[in-house]
């Protein structure tokens, strides 16, 4: 008998967008003019159609196309790629949230997905009531539901607020709870997506160590992250999307070998160029810079001197701008996030930002030992995302004399440089 648990043959999923655009201004009177003439002519003709005012086009976008794969019991699967190219929808028709257009697909065994923060909790239900019903929307029984509960509990470490409802709860402690949920119900097959990302570090590393250990137990796991560190560590194999097209799939590190090189092709692109964004369009990054002390742009940066980072931005003239929170993180190039900086945490706020501007961060000592890192750079307002690119640019650190004792550091250690000093104290016997 085979031991293929999932098979993806030529799968497709096409979305209908439609564009509708007003034509030429029309006053009130002549909208209710027409309204009584179009009524008039329905009496007369009640099976002729009239055109509205607005004009309407339509296109169809293919989310996926020519989609296939296999992935064999036990199996412990990364699915990467760009943002829209595809990993989302693919993941939400392995689920059978949506349908395929063409294609289809083979599942065999019990599948438990964590797509989306609170997906399938019920917000007015406790976190105990939601831990039945979410095991029971996964096809659990109650009793089966009753003799993992404790696990569940322990795992989540949400002990506290565990008759609380849920629409209290952080998006932290939703994400803890369902996965705890998803993954001690013991699924044949458990698919993650990004959710994890909400996440602290330790908990982060604890839901890698689950995962590993179902895989281990002989049951499958798809997981979907950007943080291509993580996939590295989780995953024996990996599958590459594009453009809603599975480009490569194969072990791990060849596949996150290609990615790596479609991203560096990304950064080559003008920011105002790149359509792999994400966010409401309120506010626009057109250009990100990297400069030194005397203003110089070019994207380097030296250990232990001043640095300066530019976010260049387009408003929309309609909306109230205040309280707008810029932010970017330093990452490796394997998506370790190493530094996350942003004007809210130094406490500078911004209000009535200019049509277009810049928005500068000034580091005085730059914390990170020589090599290549990876810039990912956003802006906010609230709950609401502006825009949001990664990654941006890349950033080149070189040696320096970080601190002023003309001697750098040749020794191998950790990526950041700290200030420090050292006394000797006498004890007292």
């Amino acid at each position: 008998m085979s031991n293929t648990v999932i098979k993806v043959d030529n799968l497709g999923k096409k979305y209908t967008i439609r564009h509708e655009q007003k034509e030429r201004y029309t006053a009130l009177r002549d909208v209710l003019a027409r309204g009584i003439k179009n009524a008039g002519k329905r009496l007369l003709s009640p099976f002729t159609v009239y055109h509205s005012p607005f004009t309407s086009s339509q296109e169809d976008f293919w989310a996926l196309k020519n989609v296939s794969f296999e992935v064999k019991q036990g199996e412990k699967i990364g699915i990467i790629g760009r943002n829209g190219a595809g990993k989302s929808t693919l993941l939400k028709i392995l689920s059978r949230i949506t349908e395929p257009t063409t294609g289809r697909i083979k599942l065999r065994g019990k599948v438990a997905s964590l797509l989306e923060v609170g997906t399938g909790f019920h917000p007015e239900l406790t976190g105990r009531e939601n831990i039945y019903l979410n095991g029971a929307i996964l096809g659990m029984t109650k009793a089966e539901i009753k003799r993992k509960f404790d696990e569940i509990v322990f795992f989540s470490e949400i002990e506290k607020f565990l008759d609380t409802p849920v629409k209290r709860y952080s998006s932290g402690m939703y994400v803890r709870l369902a996965f705890a949920v998803a993954a001690h119900l013991e699924p044949e097959i458990l698919i993650v997506d990004e959710v994890l990302a909400v996440g602290d570090a330790q908990f982060q590393k604890k839901c890698i160590g689950k995962m590993d250990e179902i895989g281990n137990q002989g049951r499958t796991v798809l997981f979907v992250s950007h943080n291509l560190a993580m996939v590295t560590a989780l995953t024996t194999k990996a599958v590459l999307l594009a453009d809603g097209r599975a480009v490569e799939d194969g072990p791990t590190g060849p596949v996150i070998d290609r990615y790596m090189r479609m991203m560096s092709s990304d950064i080559d692109l003008s920011l105002s160029e790149r359509t792999d964004r994400k966010g409401s369009g309120n506010l626009v990054i057109v250009d990100f810079a990297i400069e030194d002390a005397q203003g110089s742009r070019n994207n380097v940066a030296v250990s232990g001197q001043e640095a300066r980072f530019v976010i260049r931005f387009k408003r929309n003239p309609d909306c109230n701008m205040d309280n707008v929170i810029f932010s970017f993180s330093i990452e490796s190039l394997t998506g370790e996030k190493l530094l996350l900086f942003a004007n809210d945490i130094t406490g500078d706020s911004f209000s009535g930002l200019p049509l277009e501007g810049n928005a500068v961060c000034t580091i005085p000592k730059f914390p990170l030992i020589p090599g290549i890192y990876r810039i990912t750079v956003w802006a906010r307002r609230n709950q609401e995302f502006l825009d949001w690119i990664s990654p941006a640019a890349e950033i080149q650190v070189m040696d320096g004399d970080f601190f002023g004792t003309g001697r750098r550091k040749k020794e191998k250690f950790g990526p950041f440089l700290a200030a420090h000093s050292w006394v000797v104290e006498s004890v007292q016997g």
